[in-house]
């Protein structure tokens, strides 16, 4: 039997002191707000469906929308839509071999949280409050 050599190699499993990139970091934020949406679609959809069924069911949701915790919920999803968006046209780019390179590679991860953050802003702005 062939004897097996074992490299040793450094292990981190403390995920306290990982330090990540700006890519890595923005990578992590795109399944973190992708898993967020698909666990609130449902929810999403049954406000939908209750809004268009009767003026009453519109007065309802517009009363549940009009809470402060609803309100706070409600711009996360919007943040978590605008960064899986941006994040998602950056992967698409990497996809087809387009700012690989490391450098760019961190201004293009950089460019998604400059873009993401504004437009959630505005669209709570204009949206929520």
């Amino acid at each position: 039997m062939a004897e097996m050599t074992i490299k040793k190699r450094p292990k981190n499993l403390d995920l306290t002191t990982i330090r990540l990139p700006l890519p890595g970091k923005v990578s992590i934020l795109h399944r973190v707000s992708g898993v967020g949406l698909f666990l609130c679609l449902p929810l999403l959809l049954w406000l939908f469906g209750a809004s268009l069924a009767s003026p009453e069911g519109f007065s309802g949701v517009k009363a549940i929308a009009g809470m402060f915790l609803v309100k706070v919920i409600l711009a996360g999803l919007v943040w978590a839509f605008m960064h899986h968006f941006c994040a998602g046209i950056r992967f698409l780019l990497l996809d087809l071999h387009v700012g690989i390179e490391k450098e760019a590679a961190n201004k293009s991860a950089g460019v998604v949280l400059a873009v993401s953050l504004p437009l959630t802003a505005i669209l709570v702005w204009g949206v929520l409050l």
